[in-house]
């Protein structure tokens, strides 16, 4: 198949659909789902025979992942503010399945982060041939300094909503997610008018109290990152961050699920507490992901990479991880007894809605963009196409 093409069938396929799995056939016309056919309804009649047709052997089609939460990939990292570092990065995350993602920075400085929204604008504004942007998630700099994580230290802020203002007016909704710490001064104040904007507020690095974290829900805080993670913990007389996030279903929460930064048993705690449409799968990727052990940079900080685990040389905090969105889709089939539609639904479709654009991605619907992943029967990704576009294909049979 031509990789430029939109229109094209793929059959004998398990098809991931929203609610269930279904054996068939999809049609794709200009970059859309045209048609679902399930084996048992099929006419082979009806699959036009003008179309290119891919033979699924038998594996899997999944609704493209959508990560949130990614820093880079093969040696890349947003913060390098340039297109080859985009390319890189979506290209290499494309491979793993993923067909959307936030362009996720680091605490830096007011510079730094300006830097990364002019990037981002301007590969946003031509054609992006690997996995879609879908805007920035800025992570800090308005954190805590008791839970900086990963994050520099040096250029930790108090919230500055002028500087929202300015970035909002200057790059209109490209600013898709901010992470805060709730209890710093004028965190709430900036939280209502993310909220006017349309601008996702997370709570995150965050030593907040239970009522800080429900008052900030009040104020429009609507998304917590990477949960359990640099943030105050559940205590049974103060609940905590964890606690508001556990038990406040306002709130959507991130999961990276590689068995180092959740424990499965606080997945399952997670899984038994949130409703299954506000978990999102994320891996918090670097630019270690795809890479061998060593010593790479995150956000001016040196970072040592062991047996895929990642950490700070200094102080040994975990710092983002190695992670893809297919291994954390195969950890999560692995240690839960979440069905495949429920763990498809946490890596694309709770995203989807979250970000609000699940009307055209996020599932395998009729209409909608066709945002595919085809795996083989182990979910090894053997293609994925954006917008109908085959961005990556393994040619290993």
């Amino acid at each position: 198949m031509n990789s430029s093409s939109a229109n094209w069938l793929i059959r004998n396929i398990n098809i991931v659909l929203e609610d269930r799995v279904v054996t068939g056939s999809v049609i794709v016309l200009n970059g859309r789902i045209e048609r679902i056919i399930s084996h048992e309804s099929m006419d082979k009649a009806e699959l036009a025979e003008s179309l290119e047709s891919i033979d699924g052997q038998g594996g899997w089609l999944l609704p493209g992942f959508i990560d949130i939460h990614v820093h880079g990939g093969f040696s890349a990292d947003f913060m390098d503010a340039d297109r080859e570092s985009y390319d890189t990065i979506t290209r290499f995350h494309a491979s793993q399945g993923t067909t959307g993602m936030l362009a996720t920075t680091m605490t830096a400085s007011k510079e730094a982060i300006e830097a990364v929204l002019q990037a981002a604008a301007e590969y946003r504004s031509t054609e992006m041939p690997f996995a879609a942007l879908y805007g920035v998630h800025l992570e800090g700099p308005f954190i805590s300094e008791k839970w900086p994580g990963a994050q520099n230290p040096a250029h930790i802020k108090n919230p500055q909503l002028d500087w929202l203002k300015k970035w909002h007016s200057e790059w209109p909704d490209l600013i898709r997610l901010l992470t805060l710490a709730p209890e710093k001064p004028g965190a709430i104040e900036m939280i209502s008018w993310l909220a006017e904007q349309g601008i996702i507020t997370a709570c995150g690095h965050t030593d907040a109290v239970y009522t800080e974290i429900e008052a900030a829900a009040d104020a429009g805080l609507s998304h917590a990152v990477h949960t359990y993670n640099a943030m105050r913990g559940l205590h049974h007389r103060e609940p905590g961050t964890l606690g508001a996030v556990l038990t406040d279903d306002r709130i959507y929460a991130e999961l990276i699920a590689d068995g180092e930064h959740v424990h499965t048993a606080a997945i399952r705690l997670l899984l038994a507490a949130k409703p299954a449409d506000k978990v999102i799968l994320i891996t918090d990727a670097i630019s270690a992901a795809g890479m061998p052990d060593g010593d790479y940079a995150l956000g001016g900080l040196t970072v040592v990479v062991k047996q895929g685990v990642a950490r700070l040389r200094e102080g040994n905090a975990l710092a983002g991880s190695s992670l893809t969105m297919i291994r954390a889709f195969r950890f999560m089939l692995d240690h839960t007894s979440l069905s495949l539609p429920e763990v498809s639904r946490m890596a694309s479709g709770n995203a989807a809605k979250q970000l609000g654009i699940s009307d055209r991605t996020g599932s395998i619907t009729v209409g909608k963009q066709a945002d595919l992943v085809w795996t083989d029967a182990q979910f090894n990704v053997r293609r994925t196409w954006v917008q109908g576009r085959s961005v990556y294909e393994n040619t290993v049979k």
